[in-house]
């Protein structure tokens, strides 16, 4: 399925009305990744693939992923962030079967996916998995050690993403701990790198569509909080829930779109 803009417009519609009526905050980080996780979910994921949320506190952008799909109902969403649910602000340790790792510790998830990726090639699997992470966790010594051992391995069966948007919870990945031009840095390891616009899915097609040889690393070049007005870029996004002038100016910004 090639999805088209009235898809995408559709998620992040129900994305920001699922944040806003549990008064959730994370929105923006949510909003900069789910282009891409929509693309990898219904373009290239065939059952056997896995995928891992290494920045779970972009949980709610995966749950809408997964209700696009028909894995979650709307009372699902509705559940979220509530007393009792599933449907955490990170993603939860067991009882959704697209879940297969709680994360959110940032700079576990790609060790857990280059793990998996591992077992495929010993079991003689063909799977392929995909690990989405932040910017701002490439910042950590695991996330280094992790993408050391997947090019040791030759695990050309894993896609690692990162969401550039350049902001963490303290300020900019600049300020706080610069790792820039990250796509340049990383790439030093030896590992093949892409660079696309992680609001184009032609771009981002283009970039999960071309043979790897080995483990391959895809740099998302983000907006945090993309498609709200007055919120794009700010450092806010990352914890403040809406305003009900930024939800209907969200919803009206997506309406058009489509």
């Amino acid at each position: 399925m090639i999805l088209a803009d009235s898809d995408l417009n559709r998620a992040r519609s129900r994305l920001v009305e699922m944040h806003y009526r549990a008064r959730a905050g994370h929105l923006g980080g949510n909003l900069s990744c789910i282009d891409a996780m929509m693309v990898i979910y219904h373009e290239f994921m065939t059952p056997e693939d896995r995928f891992i949320l290494s920045k779970g506190h972009s949980a709610g952008a995966l749950y809408v992923t997964l209700w696009t799909l028909d894995r979650l109902t709307d009372a699902d969403l509705a559940s979220f962030h509530q007393d009792n649910t599933l449907l955490g602000g990170h993603p939860p340790p067991k009882g959704i079967a697209d879940v297969l790792f709680a994360t959110g510790s940032l700079g576990h998830g790609l060790s857990l996916a280059a793990g998996l990726a591992k077992a495929a090639k010993l079991q003689g699997q063909t799977r392929r998995v995909f690990a989405l992470t932040s910017d701002g966790e490439w910042q950590e010594g695991s996330t280094l050690e992790a993408i050391i051992f997947a090019i040791h391995q030759r695990l050309d069966n894993l896609t690692i993403l990162v969401d550039h948007n350049g902001l963490q919870g303290f300020g900019s990945t600049e300020a706080v701990a610069s790792m820039n031009p990250l796509g340049e840095r990383l790439a030093g390891f030896g590992i093949e790198t892409r660079v696309c616009d992680g609001h184009d899915p032609s771009s981002i097609r283009e970039a999960l569509s071309q043979k790897q040889n080995g483990p391959l690393l895809i740099v998302l070049n983000t907006v945090k909080g993309r498609g709200i007005p007055k919120v794009e870029g700010l450092m806010e996004s990352h914890y403040l829930p809406l305003s009900a002038d930024q939800y209907s100016g969200a919803l009206a910004t997506f309406a058009t779109a489509s």
